[in-house]
């Protein structure tokens, strides 16, 4: 009690030569019983003796982003008695059970902004992904809007503005739509951009805006903590305040305004082999299906959109409730709609009319199969088949730990599928029953092979991980039958037209090409992409005769399936590609782009 006593008039004196103090707190990864769940319940009561104006979490709250692990944090943060301000962090939007519906569930939102009452500072935050695949963070379309119409309110005022994310506005944490951010924030009296993620303390600029990186609450050395940032007229303080200990100041900056920074034009247009044929109000995060009439695909907001294939208007939308993360599968003038609200929708092409729901018991997040007048859909902890005619369910497999997200292989009467548990699975397509199931040797969820379309040949399954290994497995007993890990492979995985070669992006921005028939792993090719680290889970597709590789920038490059040889590489936007999807009714390829835009090469 002395000690705490010790720390409230300490605390005090540092507030009275302050006109602002806020407490942050980030990257807190509590699992439930976990040290950092017990830190962060002393951390609470000790903040709730230190005089401030707000308290703000600024992102991964969590380990994995469950439901259980969401709702037990805000439990514990519920007890902070001061304004408290939170966003999401990668561990919450890239793995989430919910499909980062639960959050804004639990918070009312994935942004905020906050006037602090009898001062000249505003404090305002917004969501900055990756959404539900790896790849890097990105701010939506729609929350650089609102981010803009909440600073035009301080236009002309004496307001101040400090910017809250999880990640640095930078290149290589955010994809270059970081750049819009903060030309929009210079726009504005942005006196600093504060973040998280990378545990540390770190000054940087982003631009002309000073910013500071916080450390996590587990400080090392068996130390946890949060961050004081005190501001007056003149400076701004960032300290380090363990629990149970004084706060240390970790840097100073002055309180000046942001300039306007001339960037250099990096956002791609360069469309040589590259047809625009939409570009979204909001962010987009699905493959593109396909009718005979139109393209289909789903945005951030929630909606469903058909596009005809000649205008290049919009033929009919839906809306979803929300985000969308699933590719849309088609038969004949049907569309089945694996929506993250929980419901399957079936939907008539003609005039977009939903004609059927199918509740769930969790999101949709995974990219289904059709084949014939069959739908195969993973789901959270489930995978189904669907008669996509008459919308009835055929069978249902639900021994699956997690939920599934990239397409399954249909192959015969195999339909083979990873999941987020650590597990690849066979089933028997008719029946649903399980065949085989292999893991790569892991017991952590994230290194399993969750995120990734395996290759299937007539008596091997091949697939790669963030273990960064690729496997090949035996088609009918499971079992391995060799693993490389000579290449920083990652869930980047394709096949030549006559299966013969396995194609692999590699973290090295590389694309391994693997002979498909030999008994040992060998190594046919390692073409160098010339596009850097690389993370982006995009499918590598062989077309006529052209390989087509995406990246997390935007970059398209086209290889010679018989050469290697590099024929052209674009760059269509600034943010990773979702994938390659070809057309059955006319045999084109189409790619859509997490900003929001879909071309035709």
């Amino acid at each position: 009690m002395k000690r705490f006593f010790t720390l409230i008039l300490l605390s005090a004196s540092i507030l009275n030569a302050f006109a602002l103090r806020l407490i942050v707190l980030s990257d807190v990864h509590v699992t439930p019983g976990n040290q950092c769940d017990k830190e962060l319940r002393v951390a609470v009561q000790e903040i709730n003796q230190t005089p401030c104006d707000a308290v703000i979490l600024s992102g991964d709250l969590s380990n994995e982003g469950s439901d259980e692990q969401l709702k037990n944090v805000k439990s514990i943060v519920d007890n902070i008695k001061y304004p408290f301000f939170v966003i999401p962090g990668n561990h919450e939007n890239n793995w989430s059970q919910s499909a980062t519906k639960t959050f804004i569930d639990l918070w009312g939102n994935d942004r905020f902004y906050y006037e602090v009452p009898g001062t000249e500072y505003v404090i305002v935050g917004t969501n900055c992904g990756p959404y539900m695949k790896m790849g890097d963070g990105h701010v939506k379309k729609e929350d650089l809007h609102w981010l803009k119409s909440i600073l035009d309110k301080y236009k002309g005022t004496d307001k101040k503005i400090i910017s809250f994310n999880h990640y640095p506005l930078r290149k290589n944490d955010l994809d270059l739509g970081y750049i819009d951010y903060i030309k929009l924030l210079e726009q504005y009296p942005t006196i600093i951009h504060i973040n998280g993620h990378y545990h540390t303390y770190k000054p940087y600029m982003s631009g002309s805006i000073q910013s500071m990186m916080v450390g996590a609450l587990d400080q090392g050395n068996g130390n946890y903590g949060y961050t004081y940032v005190d501001v007056d007229n003149d400076s701004i303080r960032i300290s380090r305040k363990l629990i149970g200990k004084d706060s240390e100041v970790i840097e100073t900056f002055p309180v000046k305004m942001p300039e306007i920074t001339a960037f250099e034009d990096v956002v791609g247009n360069d469309y040589k082999y590259a047809v625009k044929v939409w570009a979204d109000s909001a962010s987009v995060f699905t493959r593109v299906g396909f009718t005979q009439k139109n393209i289909i695909f789903g945005n951030s907001l929630g909606e469903v959109k058909a596009v005809d294939k000649k205008t290049n208007k919009v033929s009919w939308k839906i809306n979803t409730g929300a985000s969308m993360f699933s590719r849309v599968q088609c038969y004949k003038n049907i569309v089945a709609v694996p929506s993250a609200n929980k419901e399957l929708l079936f939907v008539n092409d003609k005039d977009g009319r939903i004609m059927d729901k199918i509740s769930s018991v969790g999101p949709y997040v995974a990219d289904g199969l059709s084949v014939n007048n069959f739908l195969y859909q993973g789901g959270y902890k489930k995978f189904e088949k669907f008669d996509i005619s008459s919308h009835k369910l055929i069978w249902k497999y639900d021994s699956i730990n997690n939920y599934c997200q990239a397409a399954p292989v249909v192959d015969g009467n195999d339909v083979i599928f990873g999941a987020w548990d650590t597990y690849l699975r066979c089933l028997d397509a008719r029946t649903g029953e399980l065949k085989w199931k292999w893991n790569n040797g892991k017991s952590a969820n994230m290194l399993g092979p969750g995120n990734v379309v395996p290759v299937v040949t007539k008596d091997r399954v091949y697939v790669v991980a963030p273990d960064r290994y690729m496997t090949a497995i035996d088609r009918f007993t499971g079992k391995t039958i060799w693993r490389n890990n000579e290449h920083k492979y990652r869930e980047s995985l394709g096949h030549s037209e006559d299966y013969t070669k396995i194609y692999s992006k590699t973290m090295d921005g590389e694309l391994a090409v693997v002979d498909a028939a030999s008994d040992e792993f060998k190594l046919i090719k390692l073409i160098d992409l010339k596009i850097g680290y690389e993370h982006a889970p995009c499918i590598v597709l062989e077309k006529n005769g052209i390989v087509y590789v995406g990246s997390r920038r935007g970059i398209i490059t086209a290889v010679d399936a018989k050469t290697y040889d590099i024929l052209w590489q674009i760059t269509v936007g600034s943010s990773e590609i979702n994938g390659f999807d070809v057309d059955p009714y006319t045999g084109k390829v189409y790619v859509s782009l997490i900003e929001g835009t879909i071309f035709r090469l």
